[in-house]
């Protein structure tokens, strides 16, 4: 019963330290970034299994989270508010052409990095192209152009 309350209890803790770090995706992500993950991988595998190194241990934690990440997709699926709360929403990075300060530094996201994106898309080289840059809730950035042909 142990190994399946710490399970829960880092799961939990897990997926609150996420949500608060940000939306990144992998693909985005840093050799830091890499790094830091692998050090969370390891502390937390200390912490979830405890002193009993056992292959049923392993497979009771394990079985732990899966249950509890399937249970919270069904909660979500369920709760629009739940939803919200765990994935976020999107957030406007550039409004026609205009880049949003706040957003960008609420979502610490540089500027710069929207328009690498946007070049690597589109071939846009200034924010005056684009229409729209929104950060989805999955942390995928998505430029809309502005369609004006110069």
């Amino acid at each position: 019963m142990e190994s399946v309350i710490r399970g829960a209890a880092i799961y939990l803790v897990l997926l609150i330290i996420f949500r608060l770090s940000g939306r990144r995706t992998l693909s985005e992500a840093t050799p830091f970034d890499f790094v830091l993950l692998l050090i969370v991988a390891e502390t937390t595998q200390q912490a979830l299994l405890g002193d009993d190194n056992s292959l049923t241990n392993a497979a009771l934690v394990a079985i732990t989270i899966f249950s509890l990440d399937i249970a919270m997709s069904y909660i979500k699926g369920g709760s629009r508010l739940f939803r919200l709360m765990l994935d976020g929403t999107p957030t406007v990075l550039i409004d026609r052409g205009e880049p949003d300060l706040r957003a960008l530094a609420r979502a610490r996201v540089a500027l710069s990095d929207v328009l690498e994106s946007a070049r690597m898309k589109h071939g846009i080289e200034r924010p005056e192209q684009i229409r729209y840059a929104v950060l989805e809730a999955n942390g995928q950035l998505s430029i809309v152009p502005d369609g004006k042909s110069e």
